[in-house]
């Protein structure tokens, strides 16, 4: 293994050699930029059900970022009145210059490979290539995909201990959209060294090499076949001897087969037909069981699944549809075998430039079927469910108006086959909506009124819930850094013989002066009332809520040193110097507020004259 990670450190050290002069120079990026943000929010509420928690809160915070050449450094500081908290900046740092074709990848990036293969970061080195004009492209990497975490043995650990990991990838790949072919290698290890020994028996340290290829071949014209398939080998323990067999021992450089691995395949392939008006797509994919690639965050394996997608163009009809059926339990070593066959279908179809309508159907059936056991009917998974959406869109303006019209209705049926349960558990939901919005632009106004319904019914009761929602927004001054925003709700649930009625109202205004302060207000009040019809008796709760929050926000620029281009050195010098603390930053500020004072002065004058005009 110390050999293969040498040659390939080596490798990429030429390859870094050679492409240096190519990779742009990070002194010439910004050499300082130091910007901060201060604030602050207050917060009362008040239930008249009580609460235990503190009627009045407020926090602070407060954070400082340093770019130094491109490198960015945050600190920040939260305070509440129930914690506070500080960070500093870890050092970590990533950093990925380009020029032409060359990407250079420093610190914690990630390298995009096959599905099956890779897609973790990396907090490393790397270098990629790509050339647009002959379609040859290449990457490699080396660096650790994830941290150590111990333990201190005698104490009694939250977790299990996770071994320190590393890894390096390979892709090689030529061609086109059309017609590709690209290669993948990749190989991960665990550190036993980063734990404590004592958990050597608890915890198997595992390493892992997988190789992969993906390709795309155009047939003919209207035919392509497209295929996704990578092979690994597991082991599960580093500390088994290894197999001597004089075909694996050759491979024992870049990995030692051993009596703990592993060998499993995975892929997928797609054969498609592009017509004009029609494109049809058959797939089959297949993950053996206990597959498993150490650079893939997570997957699920023992399964294959094979199905066809139609899409038909007609004008400016839009119709599509797909079908599958997966199963898994390929080793047959698992208790059941569990089949889900998937369809649906769609549409879509805009009616001139103003009307546009949809429909959408899914369906899944799952079964169980016997695998190692034999499948109980009382317990037996046999569900059917079905969806239907449709939805239809209007939107028209005019010089003044704006009106935009969508009405939506949804209809789900989950049916339960099992024979001691059916029927029992059958769940039915209904779905309404309705939107409509109004935007009045003389006034430059906004405004918007929605409903939308549910109901569901199953396991012997009935749920219903409908919402009504009445809201306006605006934009004030003539900066327009003033917006005012009102809601006003409606919410009327009912379950059972038992009611719950809410009415709500919110009110937020927001302010940004000079364009680093910000000030907003949000008032929300709501009262509720409950009701119950059991048998004879009739009861009814209420109470009402409210809460008001202020927040204040500062940013700024404390420092900066910036570089000017080229042709403006010799008459103003290589940097510009900026500070929002400076003399001539703090007199521009003014002025801007002396200015935004002054036209707010004078629309309330001309509407004044105007009112008494009329």
């Amino acid at each position: 293994m110390k050999t293969s990670v040498s040659k390939l450190m080596l490798l990429m050290m030429l390859f870094s050699v050679s492409g240096i002069y190519a990779i742009e120079d990070p002194r010439k990026k910004d050499p300082l930029i130091v910007t901060g943000a201060l604030g602050t929010q207050s917060t009362l509420y008040y239930s008249s059900g009580g609460s235990s928690a503190s009627p009045l809160n407020y926090s602070m915070y407060a954070n400082l970022n340093v770019n130094l050449y491109g490198y960015n450094m945050p600190f920040a500081f939260y305070y509440s009145s129930n914690n506070y908290s500080f960070s500093h900046p870890q050092f970590a740092f990533n950093f990925s210059p380009t020029y032409k074709g060359w990407t250079l990848h420093l610190g914690r990036r990630s390298m995009p490979f096959s599905s099956y293969v890779y897609n973790l970061p990396f907090n490393g080195i790397g270098l990629e290539y790509k050339s647009a004009k002959t379609g040859f492209r290449f990457g490699l990497f080396y660096g650790i995909l994830r941290d150590a975490v111990n333990f201190v043995p005698g104490e009694m650990p939250s977790g299990r201990p996770v071994y320190k990991r590393s890894g390096w990838g390979l892709k090689l790949g030529y061609g086109n959209s059309r017609n590709y072919f690209d290669l993948y290698l990749f190989r991960s290890q665990d550190h036993r060294s980063s734990i404590d020994e004592i958990w050597y028996d608890e915890v198997n340290a595992q390493e892992n090499i997988v190789v992969g290829v993906k390709g795309r071949w155009q047939i003919l014209k209207p035919l392509s076949i497209t295929a996704n398939i990578a092979t690994s080998i597991f082991s599960t323990d580093i500390t088994a001897p290894e197999v001597p067999l004089d075909k694996v021992d050759k491979y024992d450089d870049i990995f030692g087969v051993r009596y703990s691995s592993l060998m499993r395949w995975a892929g997928d392939v797609t054969l498609a037909a592009n017509f004009r008006k029609i494109s049809v797509s058959l797939f089959y994919k297949l993950i053996q069981p206990d597959y498993m690639s150490m650079g893939v965050s997570y997957m699920n394996n023992n399964y294959h699944n094979i199905g066809t997608a139609v899409n038909l163009r007609l004008g400016k009809l839009n119709v599509g549809g797909n079908f599958s059926l997966q199963e898994d339990n390929i080793s047959g070593e698992q208790l059941y075998t569990t089949r889900g066959l998937s369809y649906a279908a769609s549409l879509n179809m805009p009616i001139g430039s103003k009307f546009s309508v949809s429909a959408n159907y899914n369906g899944y059936r799952q079964c169980q079927y016997d695998g190692t056991a034999q499948v109980n009917d009382t317990t037996r998974i046999n569900r059917n469910m079905n969806s239907y959406t449709a939805t239809l869109s209007y939107n028209t303006s005019s010089e003044n108006l704006g009106h935009y019209v969508s009405l939506s209705a949804n209809y789900s049926l989950n049916e339960d086959y099992n024979r001691t349960t059916a029927g029992t558990g059958d769940v039915a939901t209904t779905a309404l909506g309705a939107n409509y919005s109004l935007s009045v632009v003389p006034i430059e106004t906004n405004f918007g009124l929605n409903y939308s319904y549910q109901r569901s019914d199953g396991y012997d009761s009935k749920y219903t819930t409908g919402v009504y929602t009445l809201s306006a927004s605006k934009a004030l001054l003539k900066e327009r850094n003033l917006s005012l925003n009102a809601s006003a709700s409606l919410v009327d649930n009912r379950m059972d013989g038992s009611k719950s009625v809410t009415l709500g109202g919110n009110i937020s205004a927001a302010y940004t002066l000079a364009q680093v302060h910000g000030f907003s207000l949000n008032l929300n009040y709501s009262r509720f009332s409950n009701t119950n019809l059991v048998a004879s008796s009739y009861q009814r709760e209420g109470g009402y809520d409210f809460s008001c929050s202020f927040s204040y926000s500062y940013s700024f620029t404390a420092f900066s040193i910036k570089r000017r281009p080229k042709e403006q050195h010799s008459r103003y010098g290589k940097y510009e110097y900026y500070s929002d603390f400076s003399r001539a930053a703090v007199r521009e500020r003014r002025l801007l507020e002396h200015q935004q004072k002054k036209n707010t002065e004078n629309r309330q004058r001309m509407n004044s004259v105007e009112a008494s005009a009329m």
